[in-house]
């Protein structure tokens, strides 16, 4: 069997995360290479060394890098796509772990490319939903097509998070919804509300590379700038739109789900829905704790290949 070689390299603060992402997709043997562990292992084993070449020392220098392997093959480059996606929101949501960049030894760039697009096929989602890769062709059957190119943004609809997302638009806009995408990535969730009847969406992201892709991904769906706005910066940081909503979506990780849970009421009409996914089943007890302590309804529970989705409900205003 042939084998794909991969590579994360991150900082030291971000190993933990990044073996947990790869982990969460699937991903269990992996060998992790950093300076510090090198250094440590240098200094308390001087009794099996006198001297260390200095092209050891110069290559370990800086070094965090998490190598795992896969197999050269239809299942393989499945969770290459998830990993690829999923590194993404990682990359949005914690700027800290750069450089978290992605290399593989095996197969050049473009091989890599073509070979991720050719799994990623038009999926029906929801009773109305279609989402179609801008490089395939489907036939609608009555369903809502959902055009797409990611490009290297999260939010292709084939990662767990984002169907149960795009699955519980598709129950909850009825037509003439005023919506928030929090860390739109692709802008696929609010993008999907337009195409299912909302009358208007904000997104954001931390990425400033998001803005063009959801922009570009609108333009396919004929969705123009009067009906949709995206903008760069961080969500739990600072309002970056007026208004309010009926429907804030959030498909990010934990940690920024928690945060902006105590905020992100504010911006919701009375009766409105919080959607946010990104929650690995470790951590779903302990995000559904936060949002009860900031007095959230958990109206909706789903979940899908470990990753969960919580529909929560803003009760009338005294």
């Amino acid at each position: 069997m042939k084998w794909l070689e991969l590579h994360i390299d991150t900082s030291p603060a971000g190993i933990d995360a990044v073996s947990e992402l790869l982990r969460g997709c699937g991903v269990e043997m992996l060998q992790i290479d950093e300076e510090g562990e090198f250094q440590d292992f240098l200094e308390n084993n001087r009794q099996y060394w006198d001297y260390v070449d200095d092209a050891l020392l110069a290559s370990m220098r800086g070094k965090c890098r998490v190598t795992f392997y896969l197999p050269d093959g239809e299942d393989g480059f499945r969770t290459l796509g998830q990993t690829r996606v999923a590194l993404t929101a990682l990359k949005a949501a914690h700027p800290e772990y750069a450089p978290l960049l992605l290399t593989m030894e095996t197969v050049a760039d473009e091989d890599w490319e073509n070979n991720w697009k050719q799994y990623y096929k038009p999926m029906e989602i929801g009773e109305r939903l279609l989402v179609v890769p801008e490089w395939e062709r489907a036939e609608a059957a009555g369903r809502v097509t959902l055009t797409l190119n990611p490009g290297l943004t999260f939010g292709t609809g084939s990662h767990a998070t984002t169907r149960l997302c795009l699955a519980a638009l598709d129950r909850l806009i009825t037509g003439g919804e005023r919506v928030l995408d929090l860390g739109c990535g692709s802008g696929i969730l609010s993008i999907a509300a337009l195409r299912l009847g909302a009358a208007r969406a904000d997104a954001c992201d931390v990425d400033p590379a998001c803005v063009n892709v959801a922009y570009e991904n609108a333009a396919l769906n004929g969705i123009g700038r009067d009906r949709y706005a995206v903008r760069a910066g961080d969500a739990t940081a600072s309002r970056l739109f007026d208004g309010t909503y009926d429907v804030i979506a959030a498909n990010i990780v934990a940690d920024v789900i928690i945060a902006l849970a105590p905020r992100v009421k504010p911006l919701l009409n009375d009766g409105g829905a919080f959607l946010c996914s990104g929650v690995i089943d470790e951590r779903a007890d302990e995000v559904a704790a936060a949002l009860r302590a900031a007095a959230w309804e958990i109206a909706e529970t789903d979940s899908a290949e470990g990753w969960y989705a919580f529909l929560c409900r803003k009760g009338q205003t005294p």
